[in-house]
């Protein structure tokens, strides 16, 4: 349920219908004909996302870029999951074009929760030990052959310096809104926070769509689109988009993941929100203001964590 912007345009997405999700299924796996299709409500942007009977979900990707992940997924997850403290997606089949829809798609098992917010999470310094717990476990599992960054992942876990033409493009926008002197200042932080190059597993989209909770407590991640091997540092965003601040403090102290990335992740963060507020620039509605608060807060953390100078050899 990525709500994560991409570099450069938005794809154009295409439409699908529970009848075709219906048709598909019937097709190509004639022992789920029988179940009813219903469509997910706020099933996420990178798929269209349906109910397949009570234990099962269908994902049928919504452009050719975002079909990329569904090998992958396909791939790997099988190979994470028993390694991780929350369960992830398990997928059940893989189907393949037809009926006029051209990319292939995924059944998978039902995990039931809701999806996390700041009005839902009981404990928020549970919530960031949980988290944080579930990322430390999974960088420690062996990221040889894993995916390394490229298309099918909009190119999570590389260097933030691939994102900086559509930052200074959104500041440009903002000029007179934010405070861009500032954002200009922790961007330039985070380009020169240097990775050591050692390569781990990242989720590449810890956003709230994609966690779930039951009883207000952390209990799945979900949506696996995004992963790859490399800095884990795209991981951390969450941080200031989602945690407060006490749970902010305890993310970083159980995580352990160093000054620079550190950085590196607030600047993921800090490129996520300004291209969002950007965006939302001629509108006055929740997800602006959301955006809005979440930008001071990036701002207030940065000037209390001491304003930290990065390497000077790595330059602007």
């Amino acid at each position: 349920m990525s709500d994560t912007p991409h570099l450069g345009p938005v794809p154009q997405r295409i439409p699908v219908e529970p009848e075709l999700v219906s048709r598909l299924v019937a097709e190509q796996f004639p022992q789920w004909a029988a179940l009813p299709v219903r469509p997910v409500a706020d099933g996420g942007w990178d798929n269209w996302t349906f109910h397949l009977g009570s234990g099962m979900s269908v994902r049928m990707p919504s452009a050719s870029e975002y079909a990329l992940a569904v090998d992958k997924e396909h791939r790997w997850l099988p190979a994470l999951a028993p390694r991780l403290p929350l369960p992830v997606p398990t997928p059940v089949a893989k189907g393949a074009p037809g009926a006029g829809y051209p990319f292939s798609w995924s059944i998978y098992s039902w995990l039931d929760g809701e999806p996390a917010s700041p009005d839902r999470i009981a404990d928020p310094v549970r919530f960031a030990a949980d988290l944080a717990d579930f990322l430390s476990a999974l960088q420690k599992i062996d990221p040889a052959g894993g995916p390394r960054p490229g298309q099918h992942n909009w190119y999570r876990g590389g260097s933030l310096r691939t994102y900086d033409g559509e930052f200074r493009r959104a500041l440009a926008a903002l000029d007179g809104h934010v405070g861009v002197d500032l954002a200009a200042e922790i961007w330039k932080t985070a380009l020169n926070a240097l990775w050591d190059g050692t390569e781990t597993w990242f989720h590449g989209d810890v956003a709230q769509g994609n966690l779930l909770l039951d009883d207000g407590r952390l209990t799945a991640v979900i949506d696996f689109g995004t992963c790859g091997v490399g800095d884990p540092a795209c991981d951390l965003a969450v941080a200031w988009t989602l945690l407060t601040v006490d749970g902010q403090q305890a993310f970083r102290e159980r995580l352990s993941p160093g000054e620079e990335t550190w950085a590196r992740g607030r600047g993921w963060a800090l490129w996520k929100t300004l291209v969002t507020c950007a965006r939302a620039l001629e509108r006055a509605d929740e997800q602006a203001a959301t955006a809005q608060r979440v930008l001071d807060g990036i701002f207030a953390e940065y000037l209390a964590d001491g304003r930290p100078a990065a390497p000077e050899a790595a330059g602007p």
